[in-house]
C-alpha cells in the first residue's frame, strides 16, 4: 500500500516561519513576488522539469511573474496567462513531485502579487517538492520534516539578500 503524502510540509509554528511572516508583512509586494519568482526559479523549478520534461509552461509563468515584478507587464497579464496556458497535465495526477512543484510555481509563486501570502504557500509545497525529490515516496515524516525544515532556512535566507535591492 502506497504511503499517504501530505500535499504540503512545513509548520505555522515555528520561529522561523513566524520571523519569515514578519518579514514578508513589512515589505513590498514587488519584493515579496521578486524573491518567490527567484526561489521557485533556482530551486523549484529544475525539479519540476526534471519529472516533467518538455513542459515549459512553469517556466513561462515564472518570466511573466519576472516580468510582471520588473514592471514590463501587468499582474492582469499573468494571471491571464495562467487561465489561458495552465491546465495540469495527467502526469501530475500520479505524480507528487511534480504536483508540489507545480502548485509551489503556478498556484503560489506566480501568484504572490495577488496577495503576498502566497509566499508562504509557495514554502509549504516548495517543502513538499524538495523533500519528496530527494527523498523519494516513501520516507518517513520526521525525514521529510528535516527536508522542509532545511527548506524554510534556505527560502527565508534567500529574502534577506533581496531586501538590498
Amino acid at each position: 500500500m502506497a504511503k499517504k503524502l501530505r500535499k504540503t510540509l512545513g509548520n505555522v509554528d515555528d520561529a522561523l516561519v513566524r520571523e519569515l511572516m514578519n518579514l514578508i508583512d513589512s515589505q513590498s509586494k514587488v519584493t515579496v513576488a521578486r524573491w518567490c519568482a527567484e526561489f521557485a526559479t533556482d530551486v523549484i523549478l529544475p525539479i519540476y522539469e526534471k519529472h516533467i520534461p518538455g513542459d515549459d509552461r512553469p517556466r513561462r509563468m515564472l518570466a511573466a511573474a519576472v516580468d510582471c515584478s520588473n514592471g514590463k507587464i501587468k499582474f492582469a497579464d499573468v494571471k491571464n496567462i495562467r487561465v489561458s496556458e495552465w491546465t495540469k497535465p495527467p502526469e501530475l495526477a500520479v505524480n507528487p513531485v511534480a504536483m508540489a512543484a507545480a502548485r509551489a510555481i503556478i498556484d503560489t509563486a506566480c501568484m504572490v502579487w495577488q496577495t503576498p501570502t502566497h509566499s508562504l504557500g509557495c514554502l509549504w509545497y516548495s517543502g513538499a517538492a524538495v523533500a519528496y525529490d530527494q527523498l523519494g515516496l516513501n520516507a518517513a515524516d520526521s525525514e521529510y520534516d528535516a527536508v522542509a525544515n532545511a527548506v524554510l532556512a534556505d527560502y527565508f535566507g534567500r529574502l534577506k539578500p533581496s531586501l538590498s535591492r
